[in-house]
């Protein structure tokens, strides 16, 4: 069986995500893209070679040719959508952040298990062998306790007008973008749920540029850093523990190396004197989270990114927003 793929809205992010790794899967197929400008939408089915195009969202969603729909809207349109689609029988894909809101998070979890549907969130650097690894490392406890962690998630984003990012009420800012990431990738390897101690925002716009916040992890102290006024890109994660330590720069995705435009992934550990450098080579984080979806619905699979998990994520944004004293809708 071959899952089809309906794509909605002309997402810069697709061709990564799936419109590209789909080629090289024989599980996939892109059928069909639907955009809010039907020329663009047009426009971009020639560029990336899909057949079909459809007259709007909705449109799509209700297609029988259509197994899986891939939701790379803005966050505002994460809860809307993906629930319409699983109410048609679709599974879905969808970007990260999972929604605006836990509240939203909640009710499109509950129609994931009404529908008897899969929804995913799309955080496919959890899918690549070096958090895999990284998850690994940690439970075998051969880094004994964790007595600290950090992660953080930079990249410059410079204003653009209509870019969702820069719009609070679509779901923009620095944490939603990025920090999601490094809330997300800590919650991964302690295996736990962080209290939300402090946070700090600075804010441009109506969105914050750069966040940080002090979180405590069953009594392990940790701190997260995101900012789209970075000077360069920059995806670190950070362990100190009772036997060594564990440092991954470019947790966000080691396929894109300098040579790439990105960072070159480095894994290190250390456990007492000793040092060594992990592999961090495999499938790119993309074709990773795809391989693992065909799993999920072909294979029978359980969920590496559950809904419990996206959710939870979702909570942690939401309270760091709040101890920020950034107004946002919460419910």
């Amino acid at each position: 069986m071959t899952i089809r793929i309906g794509i909605l809205g002309a997402a810069a992010i697709a061709p990564s995500a799936v419109i590209n790794p789909g080629r090289d899967n024989p599980d996939f197929e892109v059928i069909a893209v639907a955009a809010r400008d039907p020329d663009r939408a047009k426009t971009y089915a020639a560029k990336h070679g899909i057949p079909n195009v459809s007259r709007s969202y909705d449109a799509l969603i209700q297609r029988d040719d259509i197994d899986l729909v891939y939701n790379p809207l803005p966050p505002a349109g994460h809860a809307t959508w993906s629930i319409a689609a699983l109410k048609a029988g679709k599974h879905v894909l969808c970007e990260k952040p999972f929604a605006l809101n836990a509240a939203q998070a909640r009710r499109m979890s509950e129609a994931a298990a009404t529908s008897g549907r899969k929804l995913i969130e799309a955080f496919h650097y959890r899918h690549h062998n070096v958090m895999k690894r990284a998850v690994e490392i940690v439970r075998s406890r051969e880094l004994g306790a964790i007595l600290h962690a950090y992660a953080d998630h930079l990249c410059p984003l410079s204003y653009l007008q209509g870019n969702y990012i820069w719009d609070r009420d679509l779901g923009g800012g620095t944490l939603m973008d990025q920090g999601c990431y490094a809330i997300h990738a800590l919650r991964s390897v302690l295996d736990a749920e962080p209290d939300v101690l402090s946070a700090t925002c600075k804010t441009n716009g109506g969105v914050d540029v750069m966040t940080s916040a002090n979180l405590e992890f069953s009594r392990v102290p940790a701190q997260i850093y995101c900012s789209m006024n970075a000077t360069g890109y920059s995806a670190t994660l950070r362990l100190e523990c009772q036997n060594g330590r564990m440092e991954i720069e470019n947790y966000g995705a080691p396929q894109f190396s300098t040579a790439l435009g990105g960072i070159d992934c480095r894994f290190t550990v250390q456990v007492g004197e000793t040092v060594r450098q992990e592999p961090t080579t495999g499938l790119s984080t993309y074709a990773a989270q795809l391989a693992e979806l065909g799993d999920v619905l072909l294979r029978g699979k359980p969920q590496l990114v559950t809904n419990a998990d996206s959710l939870a994520n979702m909570i942690v944004i939401d309270a760091i927003y709040a101890a920020g004293g950034i107004g946002r809708p919460f419910g």
